[in-house]
Parts: structure tokens; sequence; C-alpha cells
């Protein structure tokens, strides 16, 4: 059996699936196998995987409509059988010594669930438009509940999209899998309940890719994102006691709030971007 499943729920990315699969492909950590979900996409995905349905390390599914995001992160999970297991979305990169990096990690440090890396913000091209985003200094092995507390006060997901991160498959299970609650933040709120269980070793040099557009951003979104973050703080501060005081909650809630209106600068920023690109 692979040491390390890597799972990709795919809906509806055509452009950047292939990318996606070539980036995973070509690790330099060779002990791993590929499970792929497609959630019934209607612009072309299915058949754009079908290049790598004769690939040793590859293994394709469909999922029918319904359930959203969190059906077919749950379902492609449910495939993984490894001892470690990483989720990368249809449409970001992984960078070839991601695996290495992190299974090496995780071999270091007993006691821990989840290692992440910082990730550059990538544009549609695959090209770098802020590089070594995330993990807010942390470096090295970390307790999961300072962690937690970490990211709360930052008002935003420290650690970034599931492509940064390696799990601990049986933590990730025993924590119920893909934490739906706060839809928006269903990376965010899952590894919280997986650093409940155990440590995070944190490494800053990035090792994945995350592309980005100015409807991810959305000031809509981002109004939800900071509701959401809000709710989840509350959730946090109520049934974990020791992690966060009332001055830490007011704190967390007004980075929220913080960083909402970064996103409302972002989207701007990106739209005159893509307004002047030739």
């Amino acid at each position: 059996m692979p040491r390390v499943s890597v799972v990709v729920p795919a809906y509806n990315s055509v452009r950047f699936i292939g990318a996606t699969i070539d980036s995973i492909l070509a690790q330099s950590y060779r002990d791993f196998h590929l499970y792929i979900s497609d959630h019934s996409s209607t612009d072309g995905t299915w058949e754009e995987l079908q290049r790598y349905a004769g690939h040793a390390q590859v293994t394709l599914s469909r999922l029918p409509t319904g359930g959203g995001a969190p059906a077919n992160w749950n379902a492609v999970t449910a495939h993984a059988s490894s001892d470690l297991i990483k989720l990368v979305c249809g449409d970001d990169l992984v960078y070839p010594d991601c695996l290495a990096v992190q299974v090496a990690a995780f071999d270091s440090h007993p006691g821990t669930v989840m290692v992440a890396s910082a990730r550059d913000i990538i544009d549609a091209a695959g090209m770098p438009m802020i590089r070594g985003r995330g993990l807010a200094g942390m470096t090295g092995p970390i307790r999961g509940r300072d962690a937690v507390r970490r990211t709360i006060l930052a008002g935003v997901n420290i650690f970034g999209e599931p492509g940064c991160v390696l799990f601990d498959r049986s933590t990730l299970l025993d924590v119920g899998g893909w934490d739906a609650r706060f839809p928006y933040l269903i990376d965010q709120a899952t590894y919280t309940r997986v650093l409940l269980r155990g440590d995070l070793v944190a490494i800053p040099e990035p090792q994945a890719g995350f592309r980005i557009n100015d409807d991810q951003w959305s000031v809509a979104l981002a109004k939800s994102q900071s509701a959401q973050a809000k709710s989840f703080h509350r959730w946090v501060f109520e049934t974990q006691p020791g992690i966060l005081g009332t001055l830490d909650l007011l704190r967390g809630n007004a980075m929220a709030t913080a960083m909402a209106l970064a996103r409302r600068a972002v989207s701007a920023w990106l739209r005159r971007s893509r307004s002047t690109t030739p």
C-alpha cells in the first residue's frame, strides 16, 4: 500500500485539471497513489481526465450531481487507504518536492497529525502573484491547540488551501472527514478539528500554488466568509475551553472583518490587472 493517497475533487475545471494532475504525477516522492473524483462536470473535465485512465498510479471515479463541494471532497477522500492523505483542488498546483518535504516532516516529528507549507498565489497562467503566503510566521513543530489559536487571532486561514496540507488519514476520518458546517471555511474548520487531536509541523518554504481569480475573492464572497468566520470562532470559543478568551474572540472577529476588506482590495486589483493585460 502506498504511503500517501493524493485525492483530487474535480468539477468544471477543464482549463486547469491537466496542469494539476501533471504537477502531482511529477512528484520527486513516488510512494503515492492518486484518486480523482469528477463531480459530473459539464465542461469536458471528465473527458480530459481520460488521458490518465491507464496510468498505474491513477484511479478515476465519477460522482453524481448534488451535495456541492463537500460531497465530492468526502467522496474522493473515502477512496484513500494510505497512512497519509493530501487533497488538491482541481485548479491548484503542488511543487515537485511537496510530498517529499511533508512526508519527511511527519517522519521527523512523532505526534504530528498535520503538516502545512506556505504557498504561492498564482494567476490563471500559473505565474506567481504573491510568494510565500501563509503560516503567520510559524515554523517547525507547533502544538495543535496553539496553531488553532493563531489562525483565529489572524482572522483568516493561515494554513492555506488543502494542497498545502498533508494529514494523518486516520485522524481526519476520526473527526468525521471534511467539516461542511461552515461551507466557506470547510478547510480551516477541518484543520481545526484535526489539530485538536495532535501537533502541526509548519514548513515556511512554498510547496504549492493556489490559483485565484477575481470571482473567488469577490465582495459578496468576502462578506459571507467574514460572517462564517465569526460563527466558527464562536464555536471554538464555546466548545474548546482554554484556547480563546473573550478578548481573543473579539480580536479574531475584528481581524475577520479586516480580511474581508482586504479581499475587496484584492478583487479590485485583479480586475484592474485583467483590464490592462494586453
